[in-house]
């Protein structure tokens, strides 16, 4: 493999597979507003989906029967924001890694993805097969990568670490030495995620009592639906199982993907896993259950290995309801 390149990924931009501009309205606003923005631009308010739905034969509901052990989820249907499934969403529960989205939005809205980063510090000892050393230079799309896939702590704080300058020059509000954490809380601000903020980078737990940021279900999928319609490139390697990556150095270093459930989600856009103590198991995604039709799906306060059986079944309904016309 040639310096500089990985495992190449092939993901279009979910924008492009967006059926019309209202789901693209939707994108920039709450479940409940997205599901206000469509009807009243359908000029068929609640009579006439009342109206439709007596016209439609009754079939079960996918979602009836599910049993979750998530405290909170949320399934919205991007396309119409249409909220499929809502159990607790709006219940303020820390975020863990899921932390890491908002922190490479903030990195990549100044850092170009072929700008080099050099290393300060080993993220592993010598010899793990998931590891950055110090003084190697890299480019930060492949740190990016790296710190997704592989839900690197060590990786988002060098990426924030290396935008703060960048940061507090495009906003000279942002305080200089945690202006990149200033920027996550700002996007969180300009995208109304009432229940979210974020006190660190990465999302891990400050001590046994404080988590490293907080948000809600409908929060995050708000936050994701941001991410995978405003950056696509940067969240697409979340899709892989794992990534090669080279350095320009010509070092090589491996990413393991920490989302279990991959095999199980079809058109996957983009995931993110989050586990710690306080945070218990979570998990987020953006996938199309069919052409041009994004879905995307959270779950908070799982176990570590239930967070994956709680996505599949709720990807499987998912898919059912949309097939349906629900």
């Amino acid at each position: 493999m040639n310096p500089q390149t990985e495992i190449p990924v092939q993901n279009p931009s979910l924008a492009q597979r967006f059926a019309g501009p209202v789901a693209l309205l939707c994108i920039f606003c709450t479940s409940a507003v997205c599901a206000t923005v469509y009807f009243s631009a359908s000029g068929n308010p609640v009579a006439a989906a009342q109206t439709a739905a007596a016209a439609t034969p009754t079939t079960p509901d996918p979602f009836a029967n599910i049993s979750l052990q998530g405290e909170s989820a949320y399934v919205l249907d991007l396309t119409d924001g249409h909220v499929l499934f809502s159990s607790n969403a709006d219940v303020q529960l820390p975020l863990a890694s899921m932390t890491k989205v908002a922190t490479m939005l903030a990195v990549s809205q100044v850092l170009p993805p072929d700008s080099l980063i050099k290393i300060p510090y080993d993220t592993a000892p010598k010899g793990s097969a998931e590891r950055l050393a110090a003084g190697q230079t890299w480019r930060v799309q492949d740190v990016i990568n790296f710190t997704l896939i592989a839900s690197s702590n060590d990786g988002a704080d060098i990426l924030a670490q290396a935008a703060d300058a960048d940061i507090s020059a495009k906003y000279p509000q942002a305080p200089v030495g945690s202006a990149t954490l200033w920027r996550m809380n700002d996007i969180a601000r300009s995208l109304g995620l009432a229940n979210t903020y974020f006190l660190n980078d990465n999302g891990l737990d400050i001590s046994t009592t404080q988590a490293g940021a907080y948000g809600s279900a409908r929060d995050v999928a708000t936050l994701f639906a941001y991410a995978a319609t405003s950056a696509p490139d940067v969240f697409a390697g979340t899709t892989q199982d794992g990534v090669l990556l080279t350095s320009v150095d010509g070092e090589q270093t491996s990413a393991f993907n920490t989302d279990k459930a991959l095999g199980a989600i079809p058109g996957l856009v983009m995931g993110k896993t989050g586990y710690t103590d306080l945070a218990g198991g979570n998990l987020g995604i953006v996938f199309n259950v069919g052409p041009g039709h994004p879905v995307v799906a959270v779950v908070l306060h799982s176990t570590e290995t239930g967070r994956f059986d709680d996505m599949k079944a709720l990807v499987s309904a998912a898919v059912t309801a949309v097939s349906e016309g629900r």
